[in-house]
């Protein structure tokens, strides 16, 4: 398949769906001018790479080698040698937490996550820096994700949840592909950027992660990195919450394997 046709496909499934599906969510002025930049960008380039594509003639190679990962502000450490790069996905779902009391003095603890999947490793190799923009649009647009979200290039891929307070859970396995199960353990953190996209309410993106897998991983995955992140952050305290409560994010996570696999 070559470049422009990739391009063109893409193209007219977003313009196609964007008047009725996926609808954006924007509940301050400060998430509206967020959202808007960030579609705003993410189309302007998408333009840009199309109007380009049709002079372009070179098939197009999801070749994983090609892909990089972003780098942290406070970098993590670089996968093990020895791995290389698996799967990309985009995560679109909530962080969740919890709160004892709902007076200003108590901190709103984190429950874990739970989010969807998609699978961006042909854009992670391709399409870079139309990549970048995703988690910034898709924190804004409602759950679940309609297939004006998941455009032909990005399918589902897995879903990720806790197995308890401690232990994030990927599953890539899915009626079309099996590309594994991880489940995992924080290893090194790093804030997200300064100018990171924010959620629906403002709240500020969740910090960009290393996680190692532990016993029970399967197809050789051996690390997991959350990185370009968008919304999630609890508020400073709870006041005002619920016992229970989620914040809409979503991120990109890359998956590192052993070589055999």
């Amino acid at each position: 398949m070559h470049f422009s046709t990739v391009l063109a496909t893409f193209l007219a499934t977003a313009i196609t769906a964007a008047p009725t599906e996926p609808r954006v969510n924007t509940k301050d002025t400060r998430s509206a001018v967020n959202s808007l930049g960030s579609l705003s960008d993410y189309f302007n380039l998408l333009a840009v790479k199309a109007q380009a594509a049709k002079h372009g003639q070179q098939p197009t190679v999801c070749d994983l080698s090609k892909a990089k990962m972003p780098v942290a502000p406070t970098p993590l450490p670089e996968p093990a040698k020895g791995l290389t790069l698996h799967h990309v996905a985009v995560g679109r779902g909530t962080q969740n937490y919890t709160c004892a009391t709902s007076d200003s003095s108590s901190v709103p603890t984190a429950a874990g996550a739970l989010a969807t999947l998609y699978n961006a490793s042909c854009a992670a190799a391709l399409y870079p820096d139309l990549l970048e923009l995703v988690p910034g649009m898709a924190v804004h647009l409602n759950i679940p994700m309609s297939s004006g979200l998941s455009p032909a290039w990005m399918a589902e891929s897995g879903h990720h949840y806790f197995t308890n307070a401690t232990t994030p859970f990927f599953n890539l396995q899915t009626q079309n592909e099996n590309l594994g199960q991880a489940p995992c353990q924080k290893n090194s953190s790093s804030p997200a950027p300064p100018n990171a996209p924010v959620g629906q309410n403002g709240e500020s993106a969740v910090p960009w992660l290393q996680l190692p897998a532990i016993e029970g991983a399967t197809d050789g995955i051996k690390e997991v990195y959350r990185v370009s992140t968008a919304g999630g952050s609890a508020p400073a305290t709870c006041q005002g919450q619920e016992k229970s409560f989620q914040v809409e994010y979503a991120a990109l996570y890359w998956f590192y394997a052993e070589e055999s696999q």
